[in-house]
């Protein structure tokens, strides 16, 4: 049992102790009563000092641990606390915990549509009323990116439990690309979350392919009983390393991509890399830098070149560079007046 827990029991079973007025309190009874409750705990013997018991009355005395107990010592030997009703367990939040607890529950309400949270929903709550009975309601110091109304959500916990269960999917799916919608016998394997939106990675019936499938784009789920789970074991973390956002191309589209990016963008850059993979190639004399990163030549690393404007440029490979200059031209033509 790790020190920090064993004191954490002798604190509590000294407030227990101190909390009771009808007895009195030696150093002796308080060492006693620790080492009872420690061997209760842990199941063998412990060597509780005088020292030990001391430095902890001390400690509680304190605001080190935030307590400030009011422990008095009377008639020279016993203990007791100056307030009966004070308690350890009955300590008010301070402001900052006040700030903290609010930040937490918004962070934790993020996840409310998966039922891993759902008995985690009712605590929240219950915190959440309890922080703002402290203190007045005031904005949000932390702001998470989020979007109440996206679509798909509601499927969320559907997949969870069918990946967490192994078990077999029959989806409901119509693309963005496609007239009418179309059912698929789907073997989920993760979930991933990109920009915003929510992804299910895995494998269709009878294919060998892994395929993404867009939330908000799932018409209809059910569980698939019938056809066992394709458990492949699948390693999301080794599947995406070489890709930015959810689209992975085959190796013909694995490249090492050079860019510079100007004086005024490359600190962001450095400091938020587009990859794992991203490194410094130079550092030029007019601030800009020139960076290297080696993924597939996909849509979403375009939409994010494309993001830079012209404080981005494309250097290598050629075809890559090419293509952003064909964007960049017909994204001028929607502003060129006839």
């Amino acid at each position: 049992m790790a020190q920090n827990k064993n004191a954490l029991i002798r604190y509590k079973t000294i407030d227990k102790c101190l909390q009771n007025p009808y007895r009195n309190w030696t150093l002796d009874d308080l060492i006693n009563a620790c080492s009872e409750a420690l061997y209760e705990y842990e199941g063998r013997d412990f060597n509780v000092s005088k020292r030990t018991i001391q430095l902890d009355i001390q400690l509680m005395r304190s605001d080190k641990l935030g307590y400030n107990a009011p422990i008095e010592v009377y008639d020279k030997k016993y203990y007791r606390y100056a307030d009966d009703a004070y308690s350890i367990t009955n300590i008010p939040l301070t402001e900052n915990d006040m700030g903290v607890l609010s930040e937490t529950v918004e962070m934790l309400k993020q996840f409310k549509d998966f039922s891993l949270f759902s008995e985690l929903g009712g605590i929240i709550q219950r915190l959440e009323d309890t922080v703002y009975s402290e203190k007045s309601k005031q904005s949000s110091i932390i702001h998470l990116d989020k979007n109440e109304n996206l679509k798909g959500l509601e499927h969320l916990d559907v997949l969870y439990q069918a990946i967490l269960k192994k078990l077999c999917l029959t989806i409901g799916y119509q693309s963005f690309k496609a007239i009418q919608g179309a059912e698929i016998i789907f073997h989920p394997f993760i979930l991933k979350q990109f920009n915003n939106r929510w992804f299910v990675v895995g494998k269709r019936e009878g294919a060998n392919a892994i395929m993404t499938l867009a939330l908000d784009r799932i018409v209809e789920i059910n569980y698939n009983l019938d056809i066992d789970y394709l458990d492949e074991n699948f390693n999301g973390d080794e599947y995406y390393k070489d890709t930015i956002g959810v689209t992975v191309l085959n190796d013909n589209n694995l490249m090492d991509v050079v860019f510079k990016v100007d004086a005024s963008n490359a600190p962001y850059v450095s400091t938020k890399p587009f990859h794992h993979s991203q490194k410094i190639v130079e550092q030029r004399e007019d601030g800009s830098v020139v960076f290297q990163i080696k993924v597939h030549l996909n849509y979403e690393l375009e939409r994010m070149i494309l993001g830079f404007g012209d404080t981005l440029e494309i250097l290598e490979p050629r075809r890559f560079k090419r293509r952003i200059i064909s964007k960049l031209k017909s994204s001028l033509k929607q502003y060129v007046s006839e």
